[in-house]
C-alpha cells in the first residue's frame, strides 16, 4: 500500500459569518485572520510540509472565481501549485471530495488521500501530523478515518462525533457511532458532560478505493455523475474544469449525509491540541492577542475602557476607536462596519440575509474585487462617474477590450503603465494621463517588475461590470454575458 498521502484542500464555500470581511466574493480563507499569511494559505503549508508525513502535491477544489486566487496565494508562500479542479457550480462537499477521489484514482489506485477544510486554525503542526499517523495505521483495514477536537466548552457552532464507549486501540482511536448536528446549548452541555463526543473537524483519511466503493454503495448516483464530470473535463490554462452538463444534476449533498452516516467503517481519531474552525468573530477573539483586559485590537484600531472586546479596522487609513465597550465585536470595512455582542457572534449571518433581501451589493460583494491580473476597488460612485483605484501585478495584463456604455480617464499614480487605445500604443510614466474613448479598443499592461498603480474615472449613463467586449485574453477567461472574472 502506498504510504504517500494526497491532500486534498475544499477551497470554495461563501462564508457568512464572518461578514463584513468574509463574503461570498472573497470568503474568509483567503483573508489574514490571525497571523501573516491567508487561513488557506496556512492550511495549504500543513498540508504539504511535514517530518512526519510523506505529502504528494497539493490537490484544491474550488470554483472558477477563485482559481487564480488560489494560484497566487500558493505562489506566494513557495508552494508550487498542484491539480487545481474547477467546479462548474456549488453543489456541497460529497461531490467535491468524489471528484478528487476520481481524479487522483485514474493516476494512482492505491493512494491514500486527506481531505481537509481550507479556513481551520491548528497551531501544532507536529501533533496534527502525529495524528494523521495515528489514522493511518487503520486505513490496512480498509477504515475511513474521520478526526474530531477534544471539546472544551458547549460549542453550538460544530457538528458532533459520538464515540463508541469501548477504546479500539493504545492511541486513542474509537469507532464512530453517529454523526450530530450543531445543537442548542443544552444539548451541547449534555455532551459534553457524557464525554464520548468530539467536535467534527471535518477532516477524513482514506485508501481511495474504499471511498469509490462507499460511493457506490451508498450514493450510486453521484459516482456515476461526478465520474463522468471528472472524465470529461477540460484543461483551462494549469485548471481542471469539471464537465458542466453532468455535474448540474448533482444535487447538493455534504460528504457526512451522503456517506459517513451511512459507512459501518468509520474511525475516529481524536485531536486534543488547539484547534477552530474560526467559525465567528468570538472565534477570531479567542485567537487574538488579547491585553490585560481582555481586548484585541487588529489594524488602526484602540480602546478606551473596554472589556473582553474585538474591534479591528481594515482601512490603514480609518482610525477606529472604541470606548466603554465590554463583550463587543466591531469590525470596520472600507464600505461597512459590523457592531455586535460577542455572545450573538453566530447570528451575524443574519445580517447578510437582511442585506441580501433589501439588494445591498456590500452582503456579498467584497470592496476589492480581484482579478488574475490583480485587483480593483471603487473609490467614488455617483449617477453617471465612477472612480475606482486599479492594482496590476508586474508582467500583467488587462484583456483587449471596448465599452459601449462609458469613456475611461486613466492617471498613473505608481509604476509604468503600456497602454494601446485602438492603433495608437504608448508608456505612460509615473502623474501622466491618457483618455479612453466611449466604444475604443483598448488595452492596459505593465510591462515593468514592479507593481502598476492608477487611478480610473469612468464616465458614462451604465458603469456596470458586464459593459465588456472582449478581443483578447492571456488568461483565457471564459465569459458570460460579457462578464469578466
Amino acid at each position: 500500500m502506498s504510504k504517500t498521502v494526497y491532500p486534498v484542500i475544499l477551497a470554495g464555500g461563501t462564508g457568512t459569518r464572518l461578514w463584513p470581511l468574509s463574503r461570498k466574493s472573497y470568503p474568509k480563507q483567503f483573508s489574514n485572520l490571525t497571523g501573516q499569511t491567508s487561513l488557506f494559505q496556512a492550511s495549504a503549508q500543513r498540508l504539504t510540509s511535514s517530518d512526519i508525513i510523506d505529502f504528494a502535491s497539493l490537490i484544491a477544489v474550488t470554483n472558477s472565481e477563485f482559481r487564480f486566487i488560489i494560484g497566487e496565494q500558493l505562489q506566494q508562500i513557495g508552494i508550487d501549485p498542484g491539480p487545481i479542479l474547477i467546479e462548474p457550480e456549488a453543489k456541497n462537499t460529497a461531490a467535491a471530495i468524489l471528484a478528487a477521489c476520481v481524479f487522483t484514482y485514474e493516476r494512482d489506485e492505491n493512494a491514500i488521500l486527506l481531505v481537509s477544510p481550507s479556513d481551520h486554525v491548528i497551531p501544532d503542526l507536529n501533533a496534527f501530523h502525529k495524528s494523521l499517523k495515528v489514522g493511518m495505521s487503520h486505513l490496512h483495514d480498509r477504515k475511513i478515518v474521520t478526526f474530531g477536537v477534544t471539546p472544551t466548552h458547549p460549542h453550538t457552532g460544530y457538528g458532533y462525533l459520538e464515540l463508541s464507549d469501548g477504546i479500539t486501540d493504545n492511541l486513542g482511536t474509537t469507532n464512530l457511532v453517529s454523526f450530530v448536528e450543531k445543537p442548542d446549548l443544552t444539548e451541547a452541555n449534555q455532551m459534553l458532560s457524557a464525554g464520548n463526543f468530539l467536535w467534527n473537524a471535518g477532516i477524513y483519511l482514506f485508501n481511495v478505493k474504499d471511498m469509490l466503493d462507499a460511493f457506490q454503495v451508498y450514493a450510486p448516483k453521484i459516482f456515476k455523475l461526478v465520474k463522468k464530470s471528472v472524465e470529461n473535463a477540460s484543461l483551462d490554462l494549469d485548471f481542471i474544469r469539471l464537465a458542466a452538463q453532468p455535474w448540474s444534476e448533482l444535487e447538493s449533498v455534504s460528504i457526512d449525509f451522503a456517506i459517513m452516516e451511512k459507512a459501518q467503517n468509520l474511525v475516529a481519531v481524536p485531536f486534543r491540541e488547539k484547534w477552530s474552525d474560526l467559525g465567528g468573530w468570538d472565534a477570531v477573539w479567542d485567537e487574538g492577542n488579547s491585553d490585560i483586559t481582555g481586548n484585541v485590537t487588529m489594524g488602526p484600531a484602540h480602546t478606551i475602557e473596554c472589556k473582553n472586546s474585538l474591534i479591528r479596522s481594515e482601512n490603514a487609513n480609518q482610525q477606529v476607536v472604541g470606548i466603554g465597550l465590554e463583550n463587543i465585536i466591531l469590525v470596520a470595512m472600507p464600505d461597512a462596519v459590523l457592531a455586535a455582542n460577542k455572545d450573538n457572534a453566530q447570528d451575524v449571518k443574519h445580517a447578510v440575509k437582511l442585506l441580501k433581501k433589501k439588494g445591498v451589493a456590500q452582503a456579498e460583494i467584497f470592496p476589492k474585487d480581484y482579478r488574475p491580473w490583480g485587483w480593483f476597488e471603487c473609490l467614488a460612485l455617483g449617477d453617471c462617474f465612477q472612480v475606482k483605484r486599479i492594482h496590476v501585478k508586474p508582467g500583467a495584463a488587462l484583456s483587449l477590450q471596448s465599452h459601449k456604455h462609458r469613456s475611461e480617464h486613466w492617471i498613473v499614480v505608481e509604476g509604468t503603465a503600456k497602454v494601446t487605445v485602438d492603433d495608437d500604443e504608448k508608456l505612460l510614466e509615473q502623474g501622466y494621463s491618457t483618455f479612453v474613448p466611449l466604444g475604443a479598443k483598448h488595452r492596459l499592461e505593465n510591462p515593468s517588475d514592479l507593481d502598476l498603480v492608477l487611478i480610473e474615472v469612468q464616465i458614462g449613463a451604465y458603469l456596470g461590470e458586464d459593459d465588456i467586449v472582449r478581443y483578447e485574453d492571456m488568461y483565457k477567461r471564459t465569459s458570460q454575458n460579457n462578464i469578466e472574472y
